[in-house]
């Protein structure tokens, strides 16, 4: 693996393997870590963090780099299948909960983008902003009561 820094110790085998692969397709590219950011929409320095175990690539980062790097099909889904098992093994910061039993996945994982979130997650973190919006048109139309009511009695 040539100029790669050594993964840090104690790393779970699928977090290992899952790595090793990345480093090898980010190798093929040919690209540096700052073309590769701007194939993928992933900062060089996301790139650097992905690439030496310090935090799980989100699934789009890993899509991104295997379209960069050409592959499709079943090679890609292979590289999807190691990502599943990496970040279920991925050790969790101090400060990240537990995940809730059965569900495999950290609570709040930030490296999950919102569209690949379970769908009752989605949910809640809706709620909030449909609140906002009702909340909105209540006063759009209080306001056009009010400018009715003017107009009317101002002739």
């Amino acid at each position: 693996m040539g100029g790669w820094q050594p993964l840090p110790e104690g790393l779970p085998a699928e977090v290992r393997h899952f790595v090793e692969h990345l480093r090898l397709l980010k190798d093929d590219t040919g690209l540096s870590l700052v073309a590769l950011g701007a194939r993928t929409a992933y900062s060089k320095s996301s790139w650097q963090r992905y690439l030496n175990a310090v935090q799980p690539p989100p699934r789009q980062a890993v899509a991104a780099l295997c379209r960069v790097a050409g592959l499709t099909g079943a090679d890609a889904e292979r590289h999807t299948v190691r990502w599943e098992l990496a970040v279920q093994a991925w050790p969790r910061p101090a400060n990240v909960p537990e995940p809730p039993p059965g569900t495999g996945e950290y609570e709040d994982d930030p490296t999950l983008p919102w569209w690949d979130r379970p769908e009752q997650e989605q949910e809640r973190a809706v709620r909030p902003h449909g609140r906002l919006l009702t909340a909105a048109v209540l006063l759009l139309l209080v306001l056009l009561l009010v400018a009715v009511v003017g107009a009317v009695a101002l002739g």
